[in-house]
């Protein structure tokens, strides 16, 4: 895992925009046959979804909005970011800006200036992707992160 590009997408709970955003960047890369260069996980900044330390499924529209799109996210449970996610990540990309303060506080601080937004990559820096958990529109959301991934993938891969 050393040489590959890590990247951890970051929301409250881990079953909606963070997993859309993991699983539509899997899918990305293995369609542009580069795969094998990236590592790409998602987690959480509350345990609002975790129970009894086993974290819940990704939510069901989400779900069904990755699927209409022919991605999986199968297996995929909720967990929440850790300290020592900071070390392992190269990029830790959170979907809004109250999702990043919660982050900083759990990996105790960006000395490398890796905690950023998924838009941050985008024409549309400093915006949140759009949280489907309070108005209901996954397809806002899904268009948010593919613009996202793609902007990511942009830049990563030049």
């Amino acid at each position: 895992m050393e040489n590959k590009i890590k990247v951890l997408f970051v929301c409250w709970g881990n079953i909606c925009r963070s997993p859309m955003c993991e699983f539509v960047l899997k899918d990305m890369v293995e369609k542009r046959g580069v795969a094998d260069q990236f590592y790409i996980e998602s987690a959480a900044t509350s345990t609002e979804e975790i129970w009894n330390g086993i974290g819940n499924p990704v939510y069901p529209p989400a779900r069904e909005e990755l699927a209409s799109h022919g991605i999986s996210c199968a297996g995929k449970r909720a967990r929440q970011i850790t300290p020592e996610d900071y070390s392992k990540f190269d990029y830790i990309l959170c979907a809004d800006t109250m999702n990043i303060r919660y982050a900083l506080k759990i990996v105790g601080g960006d000395p490398e200036s890796k905690i950023e937004l998924v838009l941050d990559y985008t024409d549309r820096p400093g915006r949140s992707i759009a949280d489907p958990w309070y108005t209901g529109d996954f397809k806002a959301t899904w268009n948010d992160v593919v613009e996202g991934c793609e902007g990511l993938l942009n830049h990563t891969l030049g």
